[in-house]
């Protein structure tokens, strides 16, 4: 039916330099905050084809909406503006459990087929959570209906035609006060959005509703780590805008592309400087030392762990070690000094190898769960589900913890991720 669709508008901008070779990594810098629309506009901007991202959204939902894109410039910064507008007279509100069967009879490339699915799991497991609700009756005008589904389908779709293999991206700025919904007055970050941010690294960045929950569930989906710029090669630039244009706040997000550095080591591992802190401690209440682990892992601390210990005089004791960046050895000394009464400890450098490794997300019982592979020479050296992740879907669904687990497992090596094999692109 896309065919019976006007072409999808396109404004008439300045040619780009031809990129040498097609980018491989996308980072986003969501710092002044991120939408579903925003993305589509600033992978627009960076080179992913309109028309595209328009097929695949009529492959979902044919003729209910078209997306137009026209330069703006915010807080005199020039972008684009996605402008997604309904074709239906009365859009319907669909439920998850309708939009589901409609992705999986949906004529779309596997890869953004698996990528809107993920998205949509996570943000109706997000609804659901909020609202007391079963994640499969979830209607989706709580996360903007049609235009929700159009931003994260284009999303992927843009993605996925600019050949990106890696997503990053750096912290999200979520905005404060409140804000006005289906549901009555809302706090700003509202509750579905922080449903989606745990673990992530953010912050207020100004007031107003700096950040939506499908640009939100987009990024922390699909992104495989929260972190500053990595080492690329920068292929292209794009930039998308919001609605506001408020003065010396820039209200846009920008996407940088390009091919990732080689790791150190011929693409086997990356080496890099650490710090190893150790102190040993008697006189602890052992109930406190997770909280301890926990402190640690949020102060910076790559690893920290624990060996029962006899010291002088046959007290039973701990070696509390801590295993993080050379750069934040003075900020773990410090926590655990905070954290543990001890009067010491004991540092050496050493050199940590890590291998390459990326998630990817399966489903289990309609909830989302990340397995970490380990990649070594182009090939996986291990494929682990998320146990928190496993957890709350069993908590979620009331199944058993070991047969989630199991049930995770058994859905990654049916994607093919298993010990040996090549590692996903």
């Amino acid at each position: 039916m896309s065919g019976s669709l006007p072409s999808a508008a396109q404004p008439d901008l300045p040619p780009r330099a031809l990129r040498p070779t097609p980018p491989s990594a996308c980072w986003v810098d969501a710092r002044f905050g991120v939408a579903g629309d925003m993305l589509v506009a600033a992978l627009v901007d960076g080179g992913a084809p309109l028309d595209a991202l328009q097929a695949a959204v009529d492959a979902v939902i044919p003729g209910a909406v078209q997306l137009e894109v026209a330069e703006v410039t915010r807080a005199g910064q020039r972008a684009l503006h996605c402008t997604v507008t309904s074709r239906e007279p009365d859009p319907p509100h669909r439920r998850w459990s309708d939009l589901r069967d409609a992705l999986a009879a949906a004529d779309l490339a596997a890869p953004v087929s698996a990528a809107a699915l993920a998205v949509f799991t996570r943000l109706a497991a997000a609804e659901a959570r909020v609202h007391g609700t079963d994640p499969a009756e979830v209607h989706f005008h709580e996360v903007g209906a049609w235009d929700s589904i159009a931003d994260v389908v284009a999303t992927c779709a843009g993605l996925h035609a600019l050949g990106v293999e890696r997503l990053a991206a750096g912290p999200i700025a979520l905005g404060s006060g409140t804000v006005r919904t289906a549901h009555g007055e809302l706090p700003v970050p509202v509750p579905a959005v922080l449903e989606l941010v745990t673990g992530w690294r953010v912050h207020a960045g100004g007031m107003g509703e700096l950040a939506t929950p499908t640009g939100v569930a987009l990024l922390t989906t699909l992104a495989v780590a929260c972190e500053e710029l990595p080492a690329m090669t920068v292929t292209g630039v794009g930039v998308g805008a919001g609605s506001r244009d408020t003065p010396g706040h820039p209200n846009v997000v920008r996407v940088v592309l390009g091919t990732r550095a080689e790791p150190a080591a011929a693409g086997a591992t990356g080496t890099q400087d650490a710090v190893l802190i150790e102190a040993n401690v008697d006189d602890l209440d052992p109930r406190v030392w997770p909280s301890v682990l926990a402190g640690l892992l949020e102060a910076g601390a790559a690893d920290a762990w624990l060996t029962p210990i006899v010291m002088k005089k046959g007290r039973p004791a701990h070696t509390l070690a801590v295993l993080g960046p050379a750069a934040a050895s003075t900020e773990l000394r410090h926590a655990i000094f905070t954290l543990v009464p001890t009067l010491g400890v004991r540092e050496t450098t050493v050199a940590k190898h890590a291998l390459e490794r990326c998630w990817r997300p399966v489903e289990v019982a309609g909830h989302v769960v990340g397995i970490k592979l380990g990649v070594r020479d182009g090939h996986i050296t291990s494929a682990t589900p998320e146990f928190e992740e496993v957890a709350a879907a069993a908590a979620a669904t009331g199944r058993p913890v070991r047969e989630v687990l199991a049930r995770a497992i058994a859905a990654a090596e049916a994607a093919g991720w298993s010990s040996g094999a090549p590692a996903p692109r």
